[in-house]
Order: C-alpha cells, then sequence, then structure tokens
C-alpha cells in the first residue's frame, strides 16, 4: 500500500472578468472549444454571446421563455437552448437557420451536445432523456426516468451518456453505434 502524500495547491483568485447585460439571473452557461466564446442563457429570456478576450457582447437572441439550459455544438455552428416551456431551439449561430424541437413534457433543465456534434442530449422535469440529431432535431433515442432528470453529461468519446436525477442516483447509458 503507498503512503505517499499528494499536495495540490489551488489558489481562488478574484475575478478577472464579468460580464453584465442579463436583467434577470443568467441560468446556464458554455463556453466554446477555442475558448473565444462564451454563450449565457437566462432567466430573462434572453441568450448572449461574449466574446471572452474583448468582454463585449456579440450577439443576443430573444425568446418567450426563461432559458434552463444550453449548449454549444463543438462544430462551432449551432447553439441548442432548453427552456422553461418545455421548448428546445436550436439556432445556427450565423445564420437565421433556427430549429424547434418538441418531445419534452415539461421544463428542459439540462443540455450537452456530444464531442463530434452530431448529435446532444436534454433532459427535462418530466423524467425524459432526449437524444436528437444535430440540428434538425430528429429523435435519436427517448429514456424515461423516475423523477425528473436535473443534469446530463457525456463522454469525451461519445460512448456514454450520464444523468443525475432527483431521486438522488447517477445513471450511465452507453451509446452504441
Amino acid at each position: 500500500m503507498c503512503k505517499a502524500c499528494v499536495c495540490v495547491c489551488v489558489c481562488v483568485c478574484p475575478p478577472c472578468r464579468q460580464f453584465q447585460g442579463h436583467t434577470d439571473g443568467a441560468s446556464c452557461i458554455d463556453i466554446s472549444n477555442d475558448g473565444t466564446k462564451l454563450w449565457t442563457g437566462g432567466l430573462d429570456n434572453t441568450v448572449r454571446c461574449w466574446d471572452l478576450r474583448e468582454g463585449r457582447q456579440l450577439q443576443q437572441h430573444d425568446f418567450t421563455s426563461q432559458i434552463f439550459s444550453l449548449g454549444y455544438c463543438p462544430t462551432g455552428e449551432w447553439l441548442a437552448v432548453g427552456m422553461e416551456s418545455s421548448n428546445v431551439e436550436v439556432l445556427h449561430v450565423s445564420k437565421p437557420d433556427k430549429y424547434q424541437l418538441h418531445l419534452h413534457e415539461s421544463c428542459v433543465l439540462s443540455l450537452k451536445f456530444a464531442y463530434c456534434g452530431k448529435w446532444f442530449v436534454s433532459t427535462g422535469k418530466d423524467n425524459l432523456l432526449n437524444a436528437w440529431r444535430t440540428p434538425y432535431g430528429s429523435s435519436i433515442f427517448q429514456s424515461k426516468e423516475s423523477s425528473s432528470v436535473l443534469s446530463c453529461d457525456i463522454s469525451p468519446d461519445d460512448q456514454f451518456i450520464v444523468t443525475g436525477s432527483g431521486d438522488k442516483k447517477a445513471t450511465v447509458y452507453e451509446v452504441i453505434y
């Protein structure tokens, strides 16, 4: 048995930059893979894109419902937005293309793109895990859990989806192509 001690030093520094613009809480965030853009979703029904280097707002998208979750596609072309209204919208970030997806029966609590960018998952208060094809949102699969699905993530190799739920458990799904 190894009794080596590992020391880790963590330094908490003051924030290096704050992005102000939402008129109500910033409920969800995602950073682009290249680290240049920050996407924020708000309880003020807006999604905003920020330049991380300059600190200025680049885009704003207005919705009719509070934003509970969002995900920026690794390809850099699409943004998926999960709303309190149960809708998921997929927006092209530089064109007016937009897709509205309707499979959830209650608010969409979390959302995550696969690292390949070809699909994404959303979870909701309706106990559902939905997998969608990017960008137009055809349903790949749906799974119903025993309580609200509060969070989700996808492994870097896109082989596993994990969810966290209101009944105090995490569930792992294997993705088989």
